[in-house]
């Protein structure tokens, strides 16, 4: 019995916490805001403040930028991708370690042999262009 896989369009994720485009806006420019507060004010107060006082500032600066942005409408559709990538990785079978093993020395052998095939056709095709220009008509 095949298992049905139950998918969300993009229009059901859209209506479910769809904010309006002033709200979306005011978040961005937030957003946007914490991210050149943290830069500028990285550099500007590198004279006054120690370097872990800084660094823990740009982080929560930077937490707090990344916050906004994921609850606009945008940030809740990368989210979403985000989890349908992870459960579609889970679907993945991998190969064991000696298949890939198998697999890699497949691949160079090949490469060997291609690049024996190549070195054969350009020494023939040296040899003879050499024996055409030495020609003396």
């Amino acid at each position: 019995m095949a298992t049905e896989i139950k998918t969300k369009s993009l229009e059901q994720v859209e209506q479910k916490g769809s904010k309006s485009k002033g709200v979306n806006t005011v978040l961005w420019v937030l957003s946007i805001a914490l991210l050149v507060v943290a830069a500028v004010g990285n550099t500007y107060f590198a004279s006054h403040f120690s370097l872990i006082v800084r660094v823990l500032l740009l982080v929560v600066l930077l937490v707090g930028a990344v916050a906004l942005a994921a609850i606009t409408n945008q940030g809740q559709k990368a989210i979403h991708f985000i989890k349908d990538s992870r459960t579609e990785l889970r679907k993945i079978i991998w190969p064991t370690r000696s298949e890939a093993t198998q697999t890699t020395l497949i691949v160079l052998a090949m490469c060997v042999v291609v690049a024996l095939v190549l070195w054969g056709i350009d020494s023939i095709i040296v040899a003879l262009i050499t024996f055409l220009t030495n020609l003396r008509f």
